[in-house]
Parts: structure tokens; sequence; C-alpha cells
């Protein structure tokens, strides 16, 4: 269950710096436990993953700006925190990913949703793509036409690097998992601390959804979120227990 229950859901702030890099200090000391980040293209089910966890990423170029050289987290999540849900870690992340044949579904994925309209909104490719994120379904023939596209988000999110944290809680919404990604995003969000900004390069910039454009992440929910510092302790525990 949470161990931050008890909280009254305001962010009982002391250094935002120091919360912020404790939290890389963390990522590090986990780094080292599970022998490095992994590039998400190469992932695959037959790698040893705990059925359930949160996940970090990174991506090329995107570099923390208070420690010059560090790798900055642009998106953080779980999966189903809904009691009685059946969803993997794998699962959540293979959905990302996309399909061995370079394609995905955007319409199972939000990431690739987002990531995909970032690239139409580059590219000024809406015309051409009209129904991209258009319904929680599609037409075989919509489908079909939407499969380059599919690839180039599939590309994108290839070269992404993913850290995960095992954390086999039961699903529910006050489970640890789900304390950990609402503070995190909270934590790493421009919208309530403006340190680790992202590059002009970025392909956020690009993105249609204020809230991904103006906290550097790659997340919407919790961006507006104050963070609660002892969630850092709850961090700490799972990865000290990280083998």
């Amino acid at each position: 269950m949470n161990s931050l229950s008890g909280s009254t859901g305001r962010c009982v702030q002391t250094d935002w710096r120091s919360d912020l890099d404790r939290f890389y200090s963390l990522l590090r000391e986990l780094e080292r436990r599970v022998e490095g980040w992994r590039q998400l293209g190469q992932c695959s089910g037959r790698m040893s993953w705990p059925e359930r966890g949160v996940y970090f990423l990174t991506e090329p170029g995107e570099y923390r700006f208070t420690a010059p050289g560090e790798r900055r987290v642009v998106r953080v999540g779980t999966h189903g925190v809904t009691q009685g849900t059946r969803s993997t870690l794998w699962g959540r992340l293979h959905q990302h990913q996309g399909t061995n044949s370079g394609g995905g579904n955007h319409r199972g994925s939000v990431f690739r949703l987002h990531v995909g309209k970032a690239l139409l909104e580059k590219r000024d490719a809406h015309a051409q793509y009209p129904d991209w994120g258009q319904g929680s379904n599609a037409a075989p023939e919509v489908r079909d036409h939407e499969r380059a596209w599919e690839a180039l988000v599939s590309e994108y999110l290839g070269q992404m690097e993913v850290l995960w944290l095992a954390v086999e809680d039961e699903p529910c919404p006050e489970s640890d998992r789900g304390t950990l990604e609402r503070n995190a995003i909270g934590l790493l969000s421009h919208l309530q601390e403006p340190l680790d900004l992202p590059s002009p390069e970025w392909l956020g910039h690009h993105s249609p959804n204020a809230n991904i454009r103006r906290s550097g992440l790659w997340n919407v929910n919790h961006t507006l979120e104050p963070h609660d510092p002892g969630f850092l302790d709850l961090m700490e525990r799972y990865v000290v227990a990280t083998e």
C-alpha cells in the first residue's frame, strides 16, 4: 500500500534541487544494480522483467541542465493501477515500443499518440493523417494508411533508453507504483520548478498538448501536482531491494 498515505497531498517542500539530485542519484544506483539502461527498441519479452514496476525513459540529446552530461528523464510511467487489472510492466513497454515489424498501435498507447502528434506538427503532415488519434479503434484501411507513421513513431521511441524499478504490489489507486509515478512526475515537471530544461531541439516542443510542452516531459497527468519529498524514501527502499 501507499507508504505515503496520511500525507495531506500537499508538497512539504524543502529544497527542490536537492530532491532532484537525490532522485537522479537513486537512478544511478538502480542503473548499477540492473546493469544499465536498455535501448527500448532492443528490448524483448525474453528479458527478465519483473511482473510489475515503474519505468523511466531518456532520449538522445536530452541532458540535465543542472548536471551537464547526465541524461534527463523525459517520461515516467507504470501500468494498470486499477484493482483487478492484469497488465504487466513489459506489456506496457511493448505497447509503447511497437511491433517487431516496426509498426504499432497509437490507439493502445497514449505515449505513441503524443509522439506521433508532435511529429505531425513538426513535419506539417496533419493533412496526410487526419484520423491520427481519433477514436479508440479504426477501420482496417485507416490503420493500413497510418502504418508508415506508426513506423516513424516506433523508430523515434526505439532510440530511447529505459530503466525500470521492480515494485511488485497489487494494483490499486493507492499502490506504491502509483505513488512513485505521480511524485516523480511532479518532481521532474517544469510546470512546478523549471530546473532541468529540455534542449531547444526536443520534439516535445512541437506537441499540441500544452502540458507536454511546458513540463518538458512526455507526460500529461500529474505534471501540475507538487511532489511529496517522502516519496524518495519509498523509492530508495525499492532500489536497495533490487537485485
